[in-house]
């Protein structure tokens, strides 16, 4: 009963903090060229979300699935995934944060969490991490700079009947509150796949690998999705 009071908390902070980004300065970013000619360069960071473990081919991850979307309007366009089955934010600064702002991109994308909640590392360290991504990637590039939320664990098969389920929800929630704050604080654009994936996922099971972790190729469809949205947002006029 306690760890259920303290998620439900824990929610409604979220939601707070969602509504308190929304309105602040996330929402100013900069732009993607107004020039569909221009050879925009989009890198992804993040863990195996972002490489695209359990997609049925490299192509149906969502990295991949922006990318598609992104060349339609720049055909020049050229996508660099560095994303690591595996990672944790600190991987996201010690190995591929500084590739990225040698890449010189104009779109990044960074999906990181899960596994600093599975594997036990504390959210202000995780908090610390998402500042230094977001403080070299906004001071070192001129990129317009994307995160999402993380999805909520507790309704994937791997811990909805887990009895772990009630405390990786609440460090869901507590993960999600680290991100929102620094996304709010750098100015970096925030998706917002919590949300979607506690209305969805428990309806929809099949947006999840047969792994009952990662999302199946339905699944990435719908997180490119949800990026999209915000990504076509930040396109200039011409």
């Amino acid at each position: 009963m306690v760890g259920r009071v303290v998620a439900v908390g824990a929610v409604v902070i979220l939601v707070a903090a969602l509504g308190a980004c929304t309105t602040g300065r996330a929402e100013r970013t900069g732009a993607l060229p107004a020039d569909r000619n221009t050879e925009v360069i989009y890198v992804a960071l993040g863990d195996s979300t972002v490489e695209g473990i359990a997609a049925t081919s490299a192509e149906h991850n969502y990295v991949s699935r922006l990318f598609r979307r992104l060349r339609g309007v720049y055909p020049a366009a050229r996508v660099v995934n560095l994303g690591t089955s595996g990672a944790i934010s600190a991987d996201v600064v010690s190995r591929q944060v500084q590739r990225a702002v040698k890449l010189r991109p104009d779109l990044v994308t960074l999906s990181v969490g899960p596994n600093d909640i599975t594997g036990g590392v504390a959210v202000a360290d995780y908090e610390k991490n998402v500042d230094t991504i977001f403080r070299t990637l906004t001071r070192e590039t001129r990129a317009v700079v994307v995160v999402n939320l993380l999805p909520d664990l507790a309704v994937t098969p791997r811990f909805r009947a887990s009895d772990k389920r009630e405390i990786v929800g609440a460090l869901t929630v507590q993960f999600n509150g680290a991100l929102a704050r620094k996304a709010d604080a750098y100015a970096v654009t925030l998706v917002d796949l919590y949300t979607a994936s506690r209305a969805e996922v428990p309806r929809h099971p099949e947006l999840v690998a047969s792994d009952g972790y990662h999302p199946s190729d339905l699944g990435y469809e719908r997180w490119a999705e949800l990026m999209w949205r915000h990504i076509e947002t930040r396109i200039a006029r011409r």
